[in-house]
């Protein structure tokens, strides 16, 4: 009798715990969903980055400075090819090199901006996925994205690199900047309103 009430304990607790409510994963396991841990403002940039997925654009360099060879009499086109709740890529192609990709991802509960370059058979580059979070200072259509500690190691001066990325709010202009302590080192635009 004693064996028999044993056996029927130990099943029920069993029962209760395999049906009892569950622990939460940590926070190391959460999968990210839109909207979820990031800014309302950083979410609405994201959107309506996403919303341009599945087409590619022509770009032209407005300015670039005496620091590095322009980029003008080169074709820059760049194609948003991934839009997931974590992130959005968005290959950027100057002339023959297509070695770049720019990275948003939802991290750490934060939008970061990441920069990807990688040689032809598909190995990162030594200067590789450097970016930073977006501050915020931006809104739904423009953010920047002062550099993080691994940029600032990883580029000669580029503690003080601003990325900034603007949608004009009639979608016909995407523009992509970079500052380094307030001077202008390069811009971008492309042609929302007639996509290849």
């Amino acid at each position: 009798m004693k064996n028999t009430f044993l056996i029927i304990a130990t099943a029920l607790i069993f029962v209760f715990t395999a049906c009892g409510p569950r622990q939460q994963a940590s926070e190391d396991a959460v999968s990210y969903q839109p909207g979820q841990l990031i800014s309302e403002t950083h979410q609405a940039f994201f959107n309506n980055l996403a919303s341009l997925c599945g087409k590619s654009y022509t770009g032209e360099q407005i300015y670039r400075s005496h620091h590095a060879s322009g980029w003008a009499h080169l074709d820059m086109v760049m194609h948003v090819t991934v839009c997931e709740p974590d992130q959005i890529l968005i290959p950027f192609h100057v002339g023959e090199d297509q070695s770049r990709t720019w990275m948003f991802l939802v991290e750490d509960g934060q939008l970061r901006f990441r920069h990807d370059h990688r040689y032809p058979d598909g190995t990162p580059e030594d200067e590789t996925l450097y970016g930073g979070y977006a501050d915020q200072s931006g809104d739904a259509f423009v953010q920047h994205f002062p550099a993080d500690a691994y940029s600032a190691n990883l580029i000669e001066d580029g503690g003080g690199n601003i990325w900034t990325v603007r949608i004009d709010e009639d979608f016909t202009t995407f523009t992509y900047r970079l500052e380094r302590d307030g001077e202008k080192r390069l811009r971008v635009d492309f042609d929302l309103s007639n996509p290849l």
